[in-house]
């Protein structure tokens, strides 16, 4: 029999109950998990790693000294969610998304949210992230994020909590299907003692979603990578193939008459949808970053005359921007007339006076971010961070108040994992991926991530975090 390090006492565990009690949903694992010896679980551990390797699932840290090129680890006890649990998580999200893909629509064209002043017009127009560009633009089915990544966490009261939403160019889904494939290589036994979801189709669903995502008939997709120095250029290729669709560099395209062309040794083919994995301001250099090698000159206007559909949109990023996030309750009131069905963190607005001075006076005890920060980076751990940091932060917030935001220190919800002193519990979160066209389709579970040092609350992989299988047992 395994010991598992118990959970701290104040913090919800995904597989242990306050009293220790193993929750009905992981009790059949956990007999399984006793029946194995440790010397069977670390030579499992060791082949996935290996196997990882010459799969080559790897991603860069840019500004890493070494220059090289990570494996993300993973650990092979899965986060487990019950049928009832999922469905509840499954109809937040889809709401969500819903709300958000209106709001999109709304602020490039009537601006009806900004009318009634629920929220402030100069946070949205003056947006970093907000294109002008994409003013008046129709888009098929209304739809400005066709791939969402949505971050969940579960509190230490026992309710989710939307940490972010990931609209722009949302990466990790690679991740959650090749997790998948090395726990079913290694445990196949596990899988016939649980009924788990299947994650395994998703490429075919983003591929429906993306054919769909235009009038166009017997459409031809492509995905559009910066190249193979990106840090998730193997999530970019792994798709490509696994929809069989072509992987293009902004060199193998070019417009004529307002068309995407892609080269190819057959000559030049027309391309009807893109999904870029390249930000927006490196897409055109005819219309935004002139310097830019990354982007195919004259997409823009492609795009604007209908010709190509881009997945995700551009200026999706100001839906996604930590300055809008607390406003998505009211989008869902707004558009849908609905109350939300996940819950927002409580989140103070360094830009308004008040918040600010809160924040100041609280930086010990709070977590603050930069509004277009990701990956873990520009951001205060309050109680995690040494006396210096905060004097540094204190002095950055006051020199750009608009540029962060701050929220409480949520306890993360912990799983056990399997670490260098055996199963201890480390904190966890949830990135569901949402498929929208005319449909809705998301696929049970996501990429679940691990923060792997004890105590940590930071789970990007970026910032040394690790991955899970996460699985949905069916009804």
């Amino acid at each position: 029999m395994h010991r598992i390090e118990p959970p701290a006492a104040s913090i919800y565990d995904e597989m242990l109950a306050s009293d220790l009690a193993v929750r009905p949903h992981y009790d059949e694992f956990l007999r399984w998990l006793n029946q194995q010896s440790a010397e069977t679980l670390s030579q499992r551990r060791q082949e996935a790693e290996l196997l990882f390797h010459r799969v080559g699932i790897t991603f860069a840290v840019y500004g890493d000294d070494n220059d090289a090129e990570r494996l993300i680890p993973f650990d092979t006890i899965p986060r487990i969610l019950p049928a009832d649990e999922w469905q509840r998580l499954e109809a937040g999200l889809r709401q969500r998304v819903a709300a958000l893909n209106a709001f999109l629509h709304d602020i490039y064209h009537d601006g009806h949210i900004l009318k009634a002043g629920l929220i402030p017009a100069e946070q949205v127009l003056a947006n970093a992230q907000y294109q002008t560009a994409m003013r008046g633009v129709n888009l098929p089915h209304g739809i400005y994020s066709h791939i969402s990544g949505v971050d969940v966490i579960r509190h230490n009261d026992g309710d989710c909590y939307v940490l972010e939403d990931n609209l722009r160019v949302p990466s990790g889904v690679s991740y959650m299907l090749e997790n998948r494939k090395m726990m079913m290589r290694l445990f196949p036994e596990l899988f016939a003692r649980h009924a788990v979801a299947p994650v395994e189709h998703y490429p075919s669903l983003l591929l429906d979603t993306l054919r769909h995502a235009t009038f166009a008939d017997n459409p031809t997709v492509v995905v559009l990578t910066p190249g193979h120095y990106n840090s998730a250029y193997f999530e970019h290729a792994f798709l490509a193939q696994q929809m069989g669709v072509e992987l293009v560099e902004g060199r193998d395209l070019f417009v004529r008459n307002d068309r995407v062309f892609m080269r190819t040794t057959a000559g030049h083919k027309q391309v009807d949808v893109i999904y870029r994995r390249v930000d927006d301001n490196f897409l055109d250099p005819l219309a935004f970053r002139s310097d830019s090698s990354l982007g195919v000159p004259g997409l823009l206007a492609a795009y604007r005359a209908g010709n190509v559909i881009l997945a995700n949109a551009i200026g999706t990023g100001v839906a996604d921007d930590k300055s809008i996030y607390p406003y998505v309750p009211d989008m869902v009131r707004f558009y849908l007339d609905e109350e939300p069905l996940l819950k927002n963190v409580p989140t103070w607005q360094c830009r308004k006076p008040a918040d600010l001075s809160h924040v100041l006076a609280n930086l010990d005890d709070l977590v603050v971010k930069e509004v277009h920060g990701a990956g873990g980076y520009g951001m205060l751990i309050g109680p995690k961070a040494s006396r210096a940091e905060i004097a540094e932060f204190r002095c950055r917030i006051i020199a750009d108040p608009a540029n962060y935001i701050a929220q409480p220190t949520l306890a993360l919800s912990t799983c056990p994992t399997f670490v260098e002193e055996g199963i201890a519990p480390r904190h966890i979160d949830l990135r569901p991926f949402v498929l929208a066209g005319k449909e809705v389709k998301i696929v049970p579970g996501g990429l679940a991530r691990v923060a792997l040092q004890r105590g940590s609350l930071v789970v990007n992989s970026s910032q040394g975090g690790g991955t899970k299988d996460a699985w949905v047992l069916e009804a």
